[in-house]
């Protein structure tokens, strides 16, 4: 099964925060996708996530990868060689201590396999055949007491420590990802997203408009609106990922704006 992607990414600094704090990848060459959303006072945050696109570029970006084993360990080592530069910054400059990343990175391999890294509240979502699945498990306080059966889904949106991280890349010497291999096929849309999205927008909401929406720039940037529309709380990013189609030459490392 040949593999062929088309992607596209929006961001937004949303209605209420100053600053974007967002950062975002896409090399295509690499098949490698990634969304990071910092944390940390004196614009920390921004740094934070900006060095770990920053790294999974410089550690992913030279080839396509393998089989699905090897993708595995060169991602989860990508990850942690993330979190060690933004812990090592942390320590070492007072107006950045403290500072962490979510991130939600994939990479794709032939033979219909993805591979998975993720760490924080950012999301990953495939939809195949007009339904979404949710890829990833938020690393927050309000999950592990959905979990525990004491927080319904409704009432965890709207709870005040919504947003509180039990997982954040760079607030340790070493924090390890979540790991997966996910499968494609032809047609299948990955969303990559950071919580400005799936804060004040609703799975289902995200599923008709990726659905309606076949082009993933105009996609992308339908989500983000949709973001800012519901009151834009927080920074607002999506990267869209099309399986099937041709793939764009550009080389997007930085987060844009």
């Amino acid at each position: 099964m040949e593999l062929q992607l088309a992607h596209a990414a929006a961001t937004d600094v949303g209605r209420v925060r100053d600053q974007n704090e967002d950062a975002w990848l896409a090399l295509p060459d690499s098949r490698l996708f990634a969304v990071a959303d910092g944390m940390g006072g004196h614009a920390a945050g921004e740094v934070a996530s900006r060095v770990a696109v920053e790294t999974l570029a410089e550690e992913l970006g030279d080839a396509p990868p393998g089989e699905p084993e090897t993708a595995r360990s060169q991602l989860e080592h990508a990850v942690l060689a993330a979190g060690r530069r933004i812990h090592d910054q942390s320590a070492r400059v007072p107006e950045r201590h403290g500072m962490g990343t979510t991130v939600t990175a994939l990479q794709f391999l032939e033979a219909g396999r993805t591979v998975l890294a993720h760490v924080g509240d950012s999301r990953a979502y495939r939809l195949r055949e007009g339904k979404l699945r949710r890829l990833t498990r938020d690393h927050t306080w309000v999950q592990e007491q959905m979990d525990r059966g004491l927080m319904s889904e409704s009432g965890a949106r709207q709870h005040p420590a919504s947003s509180v991280l039990t997982r954040a890349l760079g607030t340790a010497p070493r924090v390890s990802p979540d790991l997966s291999v996910v499968d494609w096929r032809p047609g299948d849309v990955f969303l990559l997203c950071s919580d400005g999205l799936t804060g004040p927008v609703p799975d289902e909401d995200i599923e008709r408009t990726l659905r309606e929406i076949p082009d993933p720039q105009a996609a992308a940037a339908a989500l983000v609106l949709l973001a800012n529309e519901r009151g834009g709380p927080d920074n607002v990013t999506a990267v869209v990922v099309r399986t099937g189609a041709e793939s764009p030459p550009e080389d997007s490392r930085t987060p844009s704006s």
